[in-house]
């Protein structure tokens, strides 16, 4: 895959897991605390870093 290809699909993931991650934010859900919220965006980042890696 060539380097263009490689940071568009880095970038749509990043963007989709930081998306998410603000949707949860505004939506403030009771049992979000910020603990939970620390390890919610954590495993969104380490899953979109992941699907960029596997994207063919």
């Amino acid at each position: 895959m060539c380097m263009q290809c490689v940071t568009g699909a880095a970038v749509a993931a990043g963007a989709t897991a930081t998306g998410l991650r603000a949707w949860l934010h505004a939506r403030s859900p009771g049992w979000l605390t910020g603990r939970r919220m620390r390890f919610v965006t954590a495993c969104l980042l380490t899953l979109g870093v992941i699907a960029a890696g596997i994207q063919p």
